[in-house]
């Protein structure tokens, strides 16, 4: 058997030092298959005269030399190490280099403010849809920000503090004050007003690192969200100030018992959540999206795109439906054809004053691409399957809201099922909104009996209005009986949208 691909990156932040191994599967993408985190707060160890002590070496040399162990177990030859601020602002950073290059596998590169900066951007842009946004990666010693405009950086700033060093600088006890409060946020107000580039951009704020990921992570659990995985999460100025009142409100022992919050972030965690709030304040938004992949997979992503010499993906979600089509077989030649003949139909129903479907064209790509997509597990039940794959699987490039808009339209079985389906969500749609996915659903629906055979027979479809019928004529290039009892068959879920009785003719 071949030895699968593997690729490594060590990050040494200041407070959590961290071992994720990539995998290539059979797609030939690599995923995530281990992440290893060691809790290590090197920046307590920092010394007032900026010296990193022993002891913090010490906590660095054993860490690195118990991910050797596992390094060496999976025959890692490529290893990329990168250490950020608390070795950044140590004085001593040469003797610690040449320490970790003796005393281990390793080579360790401490990464400039630049360059962690532009991590966190490129791990945004190539898996979230912003085209303009704000970042912000709170650190244990630094927080970086950077804003982009058309996914292109724009500005950068490495601020010398993180969660860790606020925590020191400003709370005493586990719990801060009110006062430590009020003087935190006095210390942030003095340090964001140097950049006159965030006031007032109205940009989405998007979060990168472990604190933010708990928030977002503390915030699903207590509105018991219906929905698995933080990535592309949104949340308002409302929910992170409420968030925020809520654990100020907590004892230590209560913190630490709170659902969807790390233990050993539980005295940390509030400082940080004043950053964003405040932050949210200063750049005026209301959009607070949370990126799950940050520093490292900037990294992972600048070294596999070195031999095209472009490190951001031209399209997100193409580089998404490559994933999906490779993980559950989807034949695109078919898929595409299947969305190209429901992109007929909407256009046709559209032409003749039908349905309003302009804005969802591109919806209709997507989910006539992905429908029945659920059939790679089991046939019979394929809707449900599909409907609980596209709801449950991080799809870079998707938001949630509108991944579950998709996982509706690509499952539409019939009415009823759609509804069974939509009924988690219900508070977030009106009730026009679920018709109108119901109804591209039903499109998609009669699309894919039109190509049941997957010859890709469809060359083009004309609509006549009739009173009250519509006459579908379907160009075809090859003999279409299969195709005809199947749309036959399932014409009755458009008929019902549309309240009129629908006729299909094919011809050569």
């Amino acid at each position: 058997m071949m030895e699968q691909e593997k690729y490594g990156i060590i990050d040494i932040g200041s407070n959590t030092i961290r071992l994720v191994i990539y995998t290539k599967g059979k797609n030939g993408q690599f995923t995530e298959s281990d992440n290893i985190k060691v809790v290590a707060r090197l920046r307590n160890y920092l010394s007032e005269e900026g010296i990193l002590e022993d002891k913090g070496i010490k906590v660095l040399i054993d860490t690195l030399l118990s991910f050797q162990e596992v390094t060496r177990h999976h025959r890692l030859k490529d290893i990329k190490c990168v250490a950020t601020a608390a070795i950044r602002q140590a004085k001593n950073q040469q003797a610690i280099i040449d320490k970790v290059q003796t005393e281990t596998d390793y080579t360790m590169r401490i990464l400039s403010e630049f360059e962690e900066a532009n991590y966190g951007y490129l791990a945004v842009v190539n898996s979230m849809p912003y085209t303009d946004g704000i970042t912000i990666d709170i650190g244990g010693g630094s927080t970086e920000l950077t804003l982009f405009r058309d996914r292109q950086l724009i500005h950068y700033h490495s601020f010398p503090f993180g969660a860790l060093s606020l925590k020191r600088n400003f709370v005493e006890g586990n719990m801060p004050t009110q006062a430590e409060i009020e003087a935190l946020r006095s210390f942030l107000a003095s340090q964001f007003a140097e950049l006159e580039w965030l006031s007032d951009k109205r940009l989405p704020l998007i979060g990168i690192g472990g604190s933010a990921r708990n928030v977002a992570q503390i915030h699903q659990e207590y509105v018991e969200y219906p929905l698995s995985g933080v990535h592309q999460y949104v949340m308002s100025k409302q929910d992170i100030s409420e968030m925020n009142g809520r654990m100020q409100s907590f004892n230590f022992s209560e913190m630490q018992r709170i659902e969807g919050l790390s233990k050993d972030r539980a005295d940390i965690i509030i400082p940080a959540v004043e950053v964003f709030g405040f932050l949210m304040e200063v750049i005026g938004t209301e959009e607070f999206a949370l990126s799950r992949k940050g520093l490292r997979e900037g990294v992972f992503y600048e070294e596999m795109r070195k031999e095209f010499e472009l490190s951001i993906l031209p399209d997100i979600l193409e580089e998404s439906f490559q994933e999906l089509a490779a993980d559950f077989d989807i034949d695109l030649t078919h898929a595409f054809h299947v969305a190209g003949s429901a992109l007929m139909i909407a256009q046709k129903l559209e032409e003749a004053g039908l349905a309003s479907l302009k804005e969802d064209y591109e919806r209709i790509k997507v989910s006539g691409t992905l429908y029945n997509l659920g059939s790679y597990i089991d046939a019979e039940s394929s809707n449900q399957h599909t409907f609980y794959l596209l709801c449950n699987r991080t799809i870079d490039g998707l938001l949630h809201k509108e991944r579950v808009i998709i996982a509706l339209i690509a499952s539409f079985k019939n009415k009823a099922a759609f509804k069974r389906n939509a009924a988690p969500f219900e508070e977030w749609f009106t009730k026009e909104e679920l018709n109108r996915y119901s109804l591209l659903g039903a499109i998609i629906k009669l699309a894919y009996c039109l190509n049941a055979t997957k010859r890709d027979i469809v060359e083009k479809i004309h609509l006549e209005k009739n009173g009250e019928e519509l006459v579908f004529f379907i160009q075809s290039r090859k003999d279409w009986k299969p195709e005809q009892y199947q749309a036959e068959k399932q014409k009755k879920h458009l008929e019902k949208q549309l309240k009129k009785t629908i006729h299909i003719q094919f011809y050569k």
